[in-house]
């Protein structure tokens, strides 16, 4: 509940936890003169963001971080999440050239919206430049350089009509990094293949245009072997350490029965849960990907472990074990993925861009 205190020469908010009749933030007055927060309650004063005073002003929250917006901290409290937050980022979009350092630090720290979200990822995964004067410009490029892609593989027979678009954008991918086999030696896809085949069909469902799918695959699987691929072999044990940490018995339990070296970490960390999470639930884990952490997949895998423990301990089998965390139900992943996200928040502090 939002009680305010008008007179001439301030306002004083005071913000009530209505569920746990606590306070939720200090008492904070604004002065119009000085243009200044002044905490009465710690005596804490803090410069004054301004707009528009007294209907777009921004001060800031005596709370565990003083630099957050306290409106913000409010609309989180009472379930209404991302309201300053896609302003914040709209402002951000608005700089030329893009600060990189900033889009990665406000998607690390919060979810992007949706209307957002290929944009940014464009240009984290360097698909579109900083200058947002040449977007037009490289995404003409782009457009052109996926025809011709496209075109060279029809001619020597590799693709056509019929065939799947995520096996056409295979063949683009092993086209372009000069590992496109012999016609005469075509197999079935191996592992490696299926991984990216598997992240492929996710991103197909998150993105709508052929040419912005494809381009993000290659670049997102590009720049994920590139940062994290030497930290992938680690992840099982960082798992291991935190599943410790957070239910000790899950973990003996899953030893025991010989599970523990059979989880399906190929699909966590390789696919990066594609195939695994809805896309709803997945692209909120890929944005955290995308601007640099890969420890976030370890917190989705723990929280998983966490969210069907009793089922998990219930059962004796490592195969049954296995076959179930491979088919999770699909309904309950929004929830996982929020509780992952504030797991990865806990150990990790406050995120930044190669956690």
């Amino acid at each position: 509940m939002l009680k305010q205190k008008y007179s001439k020469s301030d306002f004083s908010f005071y913000f009530t936890n209505a569920l746990a009749n606590e306070p939720l933030i200090c008492i904070l007055t604004l002065h119009n003169n000085l243009k200044t927060v002044n905490c009465r309650h710690c005596k804490f004063t803090e410069p004054l963001k301004m707009s528009a005073f007294g209907s777009d002003c921004t001060g800031y929250i005596m709370a565990d971080d003083p630099q957050r917006n306290f409106r913000s901290a409010y609309y989180e409290k009472v379930g209404f999440r991302g309201v300053e937050e896609k302003k914040s980022l709209e402002i951000l979009l608005k700089d030329n050239p893009l600060d990189l350092e900033k889009l990665n630090t406000f998607s690390q720290r919060f979810p992007l919206p949706s209307m957002y979200r290929i944009h940014v990822w464009k240009v984290l995964l360097g698909i579109l430049p900083p200058h947002s004067d040449s977007h037009s410009l490289v995404g003409g490029y782009r457009k052109e350089q996926y025809q011709d892609i496209v075109e060279a593989l029809e001619v020597m027979r590799y693709i056509n009509s019929s065939m799947p678009s995520t096996h056409i954008y295979l063949r683009m991918f092993q086209l372009e990094s000069q590992v496109l086999p012999r016609c005469s030696e075509t197999l079935p896809p191996n592992d490696e293949n299926e991984d990216f085949l598997a992240i492929s069909r996710a991103m197909e469902e998150i993105v709508d245009d052929s040419i912005d799918c494809y381009w993000l695959i290659k670049c997102f699987i590009n720049q994920f072997h590139i940062k994290f691929g030497d930290s992938l072999p680690h992840l099982p044990k960082s798992l291991e350490h935190y599943l410790s940490q957070e239910e000790p018995r899950l973990l003996n339990h899953l030893r025991s029965i010989g599970a523990l070296p059979q989880l399906p970490y190929s699909l966590w960390f390789k696919r990066c849960f594609a195939g695994c999470l809805p896309e709803s639930s997945l692209q909120r884990v890929w944005d955290k990907v995308i601007s640099g952490s890969c420890k976030i997949l370890v917190f989705v895998a723990l929280e998983i472990l966490l969210s069907y423990k009793i089922i998990l301990m219930g059962n004796t089998r490592p195969e049954g074990v296995v076959k179930f965390l491979c088919n999770i139900p699909q309904e309950n992943t929004d929830a996982i993925v929020t509780k992952a996200i504030d797991l990865w928040q806990k150990y990790c502090g406050n995120p930044n861009h190669a956690v």
